[in-house]
């Protein structure tokens, strides 16, 4: 089949593109996750100043075992948080690059049917049984790549939920500690 030079070069602008997307899409979600950690950082080491001034005031072990217990809960709800924070990131990021593929899976799709339509006015008599064949694979292989997108997003729900659990029961598990304690 030939390709007139203009359609070549659409289709490698439309490539160079798609490759500048994806790469604001991988560098938005790195300064996410960047700004993320700066803030935690920043934010430890703000805390252990606080609570290494609080550990030299300590005047006895009733204070200290007071104290550990104190600081040992925040501690945990900043981890679990900051987990979070780094899930949403990334999950944000997967969700922006699942759409700039299905994008770039509409159009490559609508390319191929329009050339196989483009094919078939010159095909010679006969090959229309091989074209609609043709046509049914490609729609056999979208079938299948929309249900693998509907059981990725199921698993990104799934996986949502289980991390809020988890999140929910360490907060229960630290809180019931601390009362026994």
């Amino acid at each position: 089949m030939y390709q007139a030079p203009e359609q070549v070069v659409a289709f490698n602008k439309a490539g160079f593109e798609a490759a500048v997307k994806f790469a604001g899409v991988a560098l938005q979600g790195a300064e996410r996750i960047l700004e993320l950690q700066v803030r935690a950082t920043r934010n430890a080491i703000a805390e252990s100043v606080e609570n290494a001034k609080a550990i030299a005031a300590v005047k006895d072990i009733q204070q200290l075992a007071a104290l550990k217990d104190s600081l040992a809960q925040p501690a945990i709800e900043k981890a679990t948080a900051y987990a979070r924070s780094v899930y949403d990131v990334t999950a944000a990021t997967q969700a922006e690059f699942g759409k700039l593929i299905e994008e770039q899976v509409a159009e490559f799709n609508k390319q191929v049917v329009a050339t196989l339509d483009r094919m078939a006015k010159n095909a010679p008599a006969g090959s229309e049984a091989g074209i609609a064949a043709f046509k049914s694979g490609i729609s056999a292989v979208n079938s299948a790549y929309d249900n693998f997108s509907k059981v990725a997003k199921q698993l990104a729900e799934a996986t949502q939920s289980n991390l809020d659990a988890v999140a929910k029961q360490t907060a229960n598990g630290v809180k019931k500690a601390k009362k026994a304690a």
